[in-house]
């Protein structure tokens, strides 16, 4: 039998109408704007994100920080990570995050903390659009990188604190200790420090990835997957 180009192209849109009973996941995680966001922030403000059928992000995470990837993250390995972040958001490289680092960190790097949904794209890297959260919406991103927007917060008052092991809407400046508007390396690796006394519980002098606790959004996103029918 020949199809004719009309026909064909019925066929096709037909098809693509059986796609979200074939996979309702993908459909509602597209279309569902209350579907949970599959984000983990690290504990010193790294951002992961995922897809809607993907494992938590967390894991994204350990494995970079697991320097020798034998399962176990020791102190060293974990302020080696940090260490790395600080250095990715010095962008100057003069051992100091100023304001315009951190601003730029938070519209740029990490939006979730001023009320910005990341879209992925195809292939789990992270989009050009993004969604606003808040109710007080604001102009959305210019494309210029070097000129972030001057927009409203985050109106949950929440930032990355639900997508963290630690509460903290705005990890990056919970590492001004002194409180004098900038960030030293010193100051952030002894929170970084401070972290993972606090995640190593038991005292053993390392963390494993089943050890952690789970993130509000994990839990969320979790019982999303369970709903779905979804195996991560």
């Amino acid at each position: 039998m020949v199809f004719s180009r009309r026909e064909f192209a019925s066929a096709l849109s037909a098809a693509a109408g059986l796609l979200p009973l074939l996979h309702p996941l993908a459909a509602t995680a597209a279309d569902d704007p209350d579907a949970p966001q599959n984000v983990f922030f690290s504990p010193c403000g790294q951002p992961f994100r995922a897809k809607a059928d993907q494992p938590y992000p967390i894991v994204q995470w350990f494995k970079q920080a697991d320097q020798n990837h034998d399962g176990r993250l020791d102190r060293a390995e974990f302020l080696a990570d940090a260490e790395g972040f600080f250095n990715a958001l010095d962008r100057n490289r003069d051992g100091v995050l100023d304001g315009t680092e951190v601003a730029y960190y938070e519209r740029r790097i990490a939006p979730e903390i001023i009320g910005y949904r990341v879209l992925l794209s195809a292939d789990g890297t992270r989009g050009g659009a993004r969604l606003w959260l808040a109710q007080d919406v604001g102009p959305a991103p210019s494309s210029d990188e070097d000129n972030p927007p001057k927009v409203v917060a985050d109106e949950s008052k929440q930032g990355a604190a639900p997508f963290g092991l630690f509460f903290a809407p705005e990890p990056v400046a919970a590492a001004d200790l002194d409180f004098s508007g900038t960030i030293t390396k010193p100051n952030f690796l002894k929170l970084a420090d401070l972290h993972f006394t606090q995640l190593d519980t038991a005292g053993q002098g390392f963390l494993t990835l089943a050890g952690l606790p789970k993130t509000e959004a994990q839990k969320a996103v979790e019982a999303y997957q369970r709903r779905h029918g979804v195996r991560s």
